[in-house]
């Protein structure tokens, strides 16, 4: 089995989930390549005394330099995408990093050339949920055109970590940190990676965005200023011609990072949501039949093969895991079974959400570029 050797840039609660899917790696089965964490990066160090590593460094660009490195995985802010992840390509070191890829389109079109100009380097983004196997059928629905005329698509990612007016701020809600695109950045590539891969590809946008929390404690004793959208509800045309409702939103009550996908056809539609991941529900139409719900209890079947047999439940790191399983794949020069979002996917959802912006400052409609 080929050895992927990995560095991580940022050891926070995404770095962990990375490392915890490489010591989970024996739950797969037939991989012909397997990731090895050699070095980590943060500038916190305590951050980094949690991962066993021969190497660690609060300077990154240390890390980018070891030869041993094969690539590299980065979760940090917005606001340092650019830097670190055009300087990890420019190091020839495969990368895998966080969305939104740049804190604006700007940004995030420096790093698409970069790529551009290092075509031997394999770059993808963090998209775990299509990985779900409800998201998989979905996924297999659009490919055998199971739908007819597609009539509406509906898409989400929701949580309610923010309903607490009294939770500490954080970079999440700072423009210098997380860009004006507040939750759409954070949040809504996530919610983009299935459409665009679908070709459903939003052409224009009326935008509804809201600030609801206006200040947050400062950890110091006092309040500061909550300056990025909390909720996002995007309605746009689709290049396909139908409409599609796409939201991301941090403070949605009840749900707890509740992902979906719902597309409505003239031959069948479908829902799925993380909120219930056992359950499929579709409703093909059959002229003369009654028009109801099927709803189907799906078991353990992932994209790539794992010890888990089919009657068990998935979940969150059971994506994530499928999610490098496809990367490290990839990286090994083997056709993954299902791809990582890609850059090319990130900038599009830069032309919408900036896109979005103007259409929110404007209440009018914006065509999407």
């Amino acid at each position: 089995m080929k050895t992927i050797r990995f560095g991580i840039i940022g050891c926070g609660l995404m770095g962990r989930e990375f490392a915890s899917a490489a010591a989970r790696w024996m739950h797969l089965l037939d991989m012909q390549a397997n990731p090895k964490i050699v070095a980590v990066s943060d500038v916190n160090p305590k951050a980094m005394e949690w991962f066993d590593a021969p190497f660690s460094t609060t300077d990154y660009r240390e890390l980018l330099a070891r030869d041993e490195i094969d690539a590299v995985y980065v979760a940090v802010p917005h606001n340092l995408h650019q830097e670190i992840y055009t300087a990890t390509i420019q190091a020839g070191k495969h990368l895998f990093a966080e969305k939104p890829f740049g804190i604006d389109r700007a940004a995030a079109l420096a790093i698409q050339n970069t790529i551009t100009a290092n075509p031997e380097v394999l770059v993808r983004c963090s998209s775990e949920f299509p990985f779900f196997p409800g998201a998989q059928r979905v996924v297999q629905m659009v490919e055998s055109d199971a739908f007819g005329k597609i009539l509406e698509v509906r898409a989400g990612f929701c949580h309610s970590s923010d309903m607490d007016p009294t939770k500490p701020i954080n970079w999440k809600r700072q423009v210098a940190t997380c860009g004006e695109y507040g939750c759409m950045g954070d949040l809504g590539l996530h919610v983009l990676h299935l459409p665009l891969r679908f070709g459903f590809k939003p052409t224009n946008v009326r935008a509804f965005l809201s600030k609801i929390v206006d200040q947050r404690p400062d950890g110091k004793g006092g309040m500061a200023p909550c300056e990025t959208w909390d909720n996002a509800i995007l309605a746009c045309e689709s290049s396909a011609g139908f409409p599609m409702i796409l939201e991301t939103k941090r403070i949605s009550p009840g749900d707890t990072d509740s992902w979906y996908i719902n597309i409505y056809g003239t031959k069948n539609s479908v829902e799925f949501s993380t909120k219930n991941p056992k359950t499929l529900r579709t409703m093909p139409f059959t002229q003369g039949e009654p028009q109801s719900w099927r709803e189907e209890s799906l078991g353990y079947t992932t994209a790539y093969p794992t010890i888990t047999g089919h009657i068990f439940e998935f979940g969150f790191s059971d994506a994530i895991l499928q999610m490098w399983a496809s990367f490290v794949d990839e990286v090994a020069g083997n056709d993954p079974k299902f791809r990582c979002a890609t850059p090319a996917e990130a900038l599009a959802s830069h032309d919408l959400f900036t896109a979005a912006l103007e259409s929110h400052r404007t209440a009018q409609v914006v065509i999407v570029p």
